[in-house]
């Protein structure tokens, strides 16, 4: 199976199982209720899955320059399968959902690392901007459906699983991905220089735009995962009725990731025909916008637009960011995209942050928290080109 269609299916299928990652905002808000778990424990779970993109992003660059990539992509894939097999035989206790989100982050950083240079090998460098936008839209699908699976379950009782259906469905596209990437040839262009060490990235955080654009990426991972943990909460705050739990909300959150899902869709268009500087103005104030809705509004439409504009205003600002460090430093491109990488950490920092506050003073206590993410953004306009 050596066709390029044949190739390029793989990699989205690929791209498909690196979305599961978003999972995690559904489990977190379904342990909550499971594990009867605070606000603050609650935010420790997104730290579980996302620390490890600061640890392993650079040591996968070096994994890879020995192995592979599609040896690392492979790899990554089953980090991820044994993450969403776990919870089914090991039990739904504490520690097992523990160990489950902590081997889906180590999985999702080899993934996030590898397949993008992955996909440069499949395309030989022609229509890459274009694939990986499109790569990034199938993400997307798998990270909008996470919570609507889960809610299904949750309501449904599938084969007595409840929410935990969402591992059977993903468990099944990640055995059909691995299965496919691996009886496809891929030939891989031979990696020329030494692998770039931590010491080499951090150096580059004395370039002002680097540092400034890996800020940028924390706080719009912050945002997105503390959207998929909390958009949930948020609601049932607001709105709920008693007898409710956060699993009837959970619609809420596939709100975000339908926007997410379209702004990602629309964004490489708009890119090419409209000014970078303009296009992320307006959806740096789409966010903030959101951010004002969300914090105090008790009205459910209300809270429902404002997570389809933060969903819509948050879905290009990593392309936009990540393009702004790579052409900063041209020739120091390898270094520059393992520092971005290790920026999703910033899916570990703002959880726990908003779990505390929203302990302390309720849901806009978390919506806070990730104002002050947009807040940065607005600060970060000048360093976007306008092309």
């Amino acid at each position: 199976m050596n066709t390029k269609k044949t190739a390029i299916l793989s990699v989205m299928l690929c791209f498909f199982c690196m979305g599961f990652v978003d999972l995690v905002g559904t489990a977190a808000d379904s342990m909550k209720t499971e594990f009867n778990l605070t606000n603050t424990e609650k935010g420790i779970l997104p730290l579980l899955v996302f620390l490890w993109f600061f640890i392993f992003s650079v040591p996968t660059g070096m994994l890879m320059n020995k192995i592979g990539r599609k040896k690392t992509v492979l790899l990554s894939l089953g980090v991820t399968l044994l993450a969403l097999l776990l919870p089914l035989i090991g039990g739904s206790t504490l520690w097992v959902m523990y160990i489950a989100l902590s081997l889906l982050g180590i999985g999702n950083a080899l993934m996030q690392t590898s397949l993008n240079p992955l996909v440069s090998a499949v395309t030989g460098g022609g229509n890459l901007a274009s694939t990986l936008t499109f790569g990034q839209f199938i993400k997307a699908i798998a990270s909008f459906s996470a919570p609507l699976i889960a809610a299904w379950g949750a309501s449904s009782n599938v084969f007595g699983l409840s929410w935990h259906i969402l591992f059977v469905i993903f468990l099944a596209f990640g055995i059909i991905a691995t299965a496919l990437l691996g009886m496809t040839h891929i030939e891989e262009e031979p990696i020329e220089g030494k692998p770039s060490s931590f010491v080499d990235c951090l150096k580059l955080l004395g370039v002002p735009v680097v540092l400034l654009s890996f800020l940028g990426i924390i706080c719009h991972v912050g945002i997105d995962v503390g959207v998929n943990a909390h958009a949930p909460s948020i609601l049932m705050e607001r709105v709920g009725v008693d007898g409710q739990t956060t699993d009837d909300f959970k619609y809420a959150t596939s709100i975000y990731f339908a926007f997410r899902t379209l702004g990602c869709l629309m964004g490489a268009a708009i890119l090419s025909r409209f000014d970078n500087r303009k296009f992320f103005i307006v959806s740096v104030v789409m966010m903030a916008l959101a951010m004002a809705g969300l914090a105090v509004s008790t009205s459910k439409w209300i809270i429902w637009v404002s997570l389809a504009l933060v969903g819509f205003g948050n879905s290009n600002i990593f392309s936009i960011v990540f393009a702004q460090a790579l052409q900063s430093v041209p020739e120091k491109k390898n270094e520059v995209s393992g520092l971005m990488i290790m920026g999703l950490v910033g899916g570990a920092l703002f959880p726990p942050l908003m779990g505390i506050m929203s302990d302390a003073m309720g849901q806009a206590g978390a919506v806070l928290v990730m104002a002050v993410g947009v807040v940065y953004l607005f600060t970060y306009i000048p360093k976007v080109a306008a092309k």
